[in-house]
């Protein structure tokens, strides 16, 4: 059996279990609560879903993620194999991500904070569409927009919910983010916006109390929202590794020419 100086976890799916056990037989990983200050990377078996997970419960670690799908997509995954893992996981490339930080502040007046490496979203609750006032950098750019919802979107979550509705694919080295309504009613032709990295997104919930809104960060719903902060967190990160085959980078152009894998 190998030694080798990460930890692993792996998704509760019957596929992530049975790679794991694999990797079991070949590997001798170090454990993820005993041997923190030892751990190297951290090798995650699993889907999108499940590394978005990992990410945030292990952004304070400070160690990068390797990440092998188990899942269905795999769109932030490596393929999964048990051979030369340590010389995998060493000649990885890297990549660095920040997450979106979110403010929303509710109609009752509570305030909340949530980070997201995807998108922070916005939704309508009921039948009614939403009405929401779009600021960027404290200069009022909507007056009003008509519609379902509206997210801001990080490069790496461009290719996600982004996508499917209708935003760009935006390259990780890209130093903007994508500002994109979803289901837009008012105003007509507005397809949405890249601005800075360094931008202020402010949305300002209109009769919010007749046509509410939530907001999501990644997974962390704030529900009747009255209005919604976001800008890049650059003092935090996470580090993901790509075989040098199958980078990030590589992926998210091919999703421009929406070439299938």
């Amino acid at each position: 059996m190998k030694h080798v100086s990460y930890a692993c976890v792996a998704d509760k799916s019957s596929a992530a279990q049975a790679a794991l056990k694999k990797l079991k037989k070949e590997y001798r990983f170090l454990d993820i609560k005993k041997d923190r200050d030892r751990i190297k990377a951290i090798v995650v078996l699993g889907g999108d879903g499940f590394m978005l997970q990992t990410m945030h419960r292990f952004l304070d670690w400070n160690v990068p993620l390797y990440g092998m799908n188990r899942g269905t997509m795999g769109f932030l995954m490596n393929d999964f194999s048990t051979e030369n893992l340590r010389d995998r996981v060493r000649d990885a490339q890297d990549f660095k991500l920040y997450p979106l930080k979110m403010y929303a502040r509710t109609m009752s007046g509570q305030e909340h904070t949530a980070l997201a490496f995807n998108e922070v979203s916005l939704l309508r609750e009921t039948r009614q569409a939403a009405k929401i006032r779009v600021t960027v950098d404290h200069v009022v750019r909507l007056e009003e927009m008509v519609c379902d919802g509206v997210l801001v979107s990080t490069p790496a979550g461009s290719t996600a919910y982004n996508f499917s509705a209708n935003g760009p694919v935006i390259p990780i080295e890209a130093n903007v983010l994508a500002l994109t309504p979803i289901s837009v009613f008012r105003p007509r032709r507005w397809k949405g916006a890249l601005v800075p990295h360094t931008a202020t997104v402010h949305f300002e919930i209109l009769q919010s109390a007749k046509r509410p809104v939530s907001a999501v960060a990644d997974f962390t719903e704030v529900r009747d929202v009255e209005s919604v902060e976001i800008s890049e967190h650059r003092r935090r990160r996470i580090t993901l590794l790509f075989d040098a085959a199958r980078s990030l980078q590589e992926r998210i152009i091919k999703e421009q020419f929406m070439i299938e894998e």
